[in-house]
């Protein structure tokens, strides 16, 4: 079944570059209303630009800037019809934020969690979809329910764990499955529907500048020309912004490829969704408002 055709307001993040700027030159193609967030305000604007459209900036690594980034974006659009969560990186070693906080997690998990809950209004005025870009990394990841008083260090200095930049992308990529559970156990009865999904092996700029293996693979030639082009990737999220939830796509699933696909074990753990859920309203300030 073919996705509706129904012009959508749909803000992308992370779209400066990538799958994410390949997704939103294709929604503004098909007729849609697209809002572009990225952390450049250059590259944001040199985007937008070409399309009409209204850009935003925001450094995630600032939990004060994702606030106002849901200030502007609720003063802006007050009807959003899907929200594509797709700002996220690997890096090289455990760097804590200005916030307090490792800043794979914060980057990757918690400043789109607290972006979404500020847009939670908007969302529901319209269509009310998120869609989050997660990874087939997700499959190694190690969260567990002994781990979550140590969301705040992520396995960094004194926590329990060895950090690894792998281990800790891989985290982060769980958390955004976990999340998207998280929101249809927590908002589905709302009316708030929400995917995740592997865009695949990108030929983007992602992870060129680390010095991990991942960041060799993105820099050798013969690696790039393994991978898919950012617009092949971008295809599961367009798929996933034009559809109908219940209709095109489940609501709480993971996908690749426009299909279901195996994700790690530990994300049909309801316990453990809802403990991330709980530690990450508290970490993201919205203890007692993140339902």
């Amino acid at each position: 079944m073919e996705p509706s055709t129904e012009p959508r307001t749909i803000v992308v993040t992370g779209a400066s570059d990538g799958i994410g700027a390949a997704a939103v030159r294709e929604l503004a193609r098909r007729g849609h209303e697209v809002a572009i967030v990225g952390r450049s305000p250059a590259k944001t604007a040199a985007v937008a630009r070409p399309l009409g459209a209204r850009h935003f900036s925001a450094d995630f690594a600032r939990l004060d800037e994702v606030r106002g980034l849901g200030a502007q974006l609720r003063s802006a659009l007050p009807r959003i019809d899907v929200l594509v969560n797709n700002a996220g990186g690997i890096f090289d070693r455990p760097e804590r934020t200005a916030d307090g906080l490792e800043r794979t997690f914060q980057v990757n998990h918690l400043a789109p969690f607290l972006l979404t809950h500020l847009l939670l209004e908007p969302l529901r005025a319209g269509t009310g979809a998120v869609v989050n870009t997660s990874s087939i990394a997700a499959r190694i990841g190690r969260l567990d329910l002994r781990g979550m008083d140590e969301l705040d260090g992520f396995g960094g200095p004194g926590g329990r764990r060895a950090w690894s930049p792998h281990r800790a992308y891989g985290d982060s990529k769980l958390a955004n499955v976990l999340f998207t559970r998280g929101l249809e156990r927590h908002h589905g009865d709302r009316g708030l529907a929400a995917a995740a999904f592997h865009p695949g092996g990108v030929a983007t700029n992602f992870a060129s500048s680390t010095t991990t293996a991942l960041g060799l693979l993105y820099r050798t030639r013969l690696g790039r020309r393994l991978m898919i082009t950012p617009e092949q990737g971008a295809d599961t999220l367009v798929w996933l912004a034009e559809g109908t939830p219940g209709r095109n796509w489940a609501s709480g699933a993971y996908y690749e490829k426009r299909r279901p696909a195996r994700t790690n074990p530990r994300a049909g753990d309801d316990a453990l969704v809802d403990a991330l859920w709980e530690r990450s309203a508290r970490l993201a300030g919205l203890s007692g408002r993140a339902g």
